[in-house]
C-alpha cells in the first residue's frame, strides 16, 4: 500500500497567520486537515474562506473548544479514516519553519515506522519562562523513559506514523490540552515506536496568540508527569532491558 502524507493543523482563534501557513503548505501538494477547535466567529469566517479557496483543505469543526490535544486527536482520527499513512502536525501560529517540512518527510520515508519530530532551535523571541520550563519536562522525560533518546517532547512540528498512533490510541487515553505532545511521544516510545529528530528553527511571532496558560498548563503537565512516572515503574524491567540491547 503506497504511503500517503498530509498535514493536520489544530486551530483555536489563530486568525492572523493561518492563511499564510496554508499558502506555504499548499506548495507541497498534500492534503490538509484543518481542525477548528471551537474558534470565535472571526476565525471561523477566515477558516471558511480558506476551505472554499483551497481544494486540498478539509475543514473539520469541533463545536466546543477542547484543547490542543483534543484538536490534534480529532485531526489524526480523520487522517487515519481517510487512509493516510502519515500525518504531519503543524501549529497554526506561525512558529514553525516550514522550510523544514521536506526534511521531516525525507527522514520519515527513510524510517516510515518512526515518529519524526522537530528539535527546536530557539531565537530571542522565546520567553525565559517557557525556555527554562522545558528543561523541567526534559528531566522528567529522561526518568519516564530511562533514555536520552527523546530530545524534545514539546515541539508540535512532527510526523506521526498513523498505524502506530492508531495502535496506541486504542489502548490508552491521551491528554486533551498542552500535555498531549509530551504524553503521546513518551507512550509511543514505550510502545516501541522509533523516534527521530531533526533540528529546526522556532520563532514566536510578535503578534502571535499563545494559548499556553502558565499556571493551569504547568499544573496539568505536572500531573501528567506523575502519571507517566507511575507508568514507568511497572515498565521498569522492560525499559532496563532495552537499555542493554
Amino acid at each position: 500500500m503506497p504511503s500517503q502524507y498530509g498535514f493536520v493543523i489544530p486551530n483555536y482563534n489563530h486568525d492572523l497567520v493561518i492563511l499564510d501557513t496554508i499558502i506555504a503548505l499548499a506548495n507541497f501538494k498534500l492534503p490538509i486537515i484543518l481542525v477548528d477547535d471551537g474558534s470565535n466567529e472571526k476565525t471561523q469566517r477566515i477558516l471558511d474562506q480558506i476551505d472554499a479557496q483551497f481544494a486540498l483543505v478539509t475543514l473539520v469543526r469541533r463545536t466546543e473548544n477542547g484543547g490542543k490535544g483534543a484538536a490534534v486527536q480529532t485531526g489524526l482520527a480523520h487522517a487515519y479514516e481517510a487512509g493516510w499513512s502519515h500525518a504531519i502536525q503543524v501549529d497554526a501560529d506561525g512558529q514553525h519553519d516550514l522550510n523544514d517540512v521536506e526534511q521531516l518527510i525525507v527522514r520519515s520515508k527513510f524510517q516510515p515506522n518512526a515518529l519524526v519530530s522537530g528539535q527546536p532551535i530557539y531565537d530571542e523571541s522565546i520567553s525565559k519562562g517557557r525556555y527554562y520550563g522545558r528543561f523541567i519536562t526534559h528531566f522528567w522525560v529522561y526518568i519516564e523513559t530511562l533514555s536520552f533518546a527523546l530530545k524534545d517532547t514539546m515541539c508540535g512540528f512532527r510526523i506521526y506514523p498513523l498505524a502506530a498512533y492508531s495502535q496506541l490510541i486504542s489502548s490508552t487515553k491521551l491528554g486533551y490540552k498542552m500535555d498531549f505532545d509530551i504524553e503521546v511521544m513518551v507512550k509511543l516510545f514505550w510502545q516501541g515506536t522509533p523516534v527521530e529528530f531533526i533540528k529546526t528553527k522556532v520563532h514566536y511571532p510578535e503578534n502571535g496568540v499563545s494559548h499556553f496558560n502558565v499556571w493551569d498548563d504547568n499544573v496539568l503537565i505536572s500531573k501528567m508527569h506523575t502519571r507517566l512516572v507511575c507508568g514507568m515503574l511497572w515498565r521498569l524491567p522492560r525499559l532496563i532491558a532495552n537499555k542493554f540491547k
